[in-house]
């Protein structure tokens, strides 16, 4: 998909910035209907922020996480999932035995997913995208603010201390 093409309102038609409108004339044929969707700007600064503060508190997770967080990455998706940013999918075994042997399955193929056996149930929860154009502004926030809060809480800190130490204001 090819980039988003700013323009100006004028009170009766949206005309794209002068230098869009070569672009514009290669990519749209006049006459056609195109869907226009507003795209809410996010702050660059507190993007970067945010991801110090996870490398911040990934750097310093207790031991006993270590080997099962292996990167900020997966810190930033489990925090996303623990805090309800995620989609999730429930398969149904014959037993709790092929249950288990189905999360054993599962779990390989998605390093990032969190994958629960309960009876005969498998749950895979799966975390969110944060892309621009997967979540607005607003969830964004609350996404972002969720995943700090959780991981300044489990290395002990609160989100101000852990956005000092990562020397940034997320």
């Amino acid at each position: 998909m090819a980039a988003p093409v700013p323009c100006r309102w004028e009170g009766d038609c949206f005309r794209p910035l002068p230098r869009y409108a070569k672009e514009c004339d290669a990519r749209y044929v006049v006459g056609e209907l195109y869907q226009l969707a507003e795209i809410e700007e996010r702050s660059v600064k507190s993007h970067r922020a945010y991801f110090a503060g996870i490398n911040e508190a990934w750097a310093n997770l207790p031991e006993r996480l270590a080997d099962r967080i292996p990167s900020p990455e997966h810190l930033r998706k489990w925090a996303l999932i623990k805090a309800g940013f995620a989609d999730h999918r429930e398969i149904v075994a014959p037993s709790r035995d092929d249950a288990v042997r189905l999360a054993s399955f599962i779990k390989p193929m998605d390093t990032f997913a969190v994958v629960t056996v309960s009876d005969c149930v498998v749950t895979v929860y799966t975390a969110k995208s944060q892309s621009l154009r997967a979540m607005g502004k607003k969830e964004f926030q609350a996404s972002k603010q969720a995943v700090l809060d959780i991981i300044a809480g489990i290395i002990g800190v609160n989100t101000e201390t852990l956005a000092e130490n990562s020397g940034n204001n997320v």
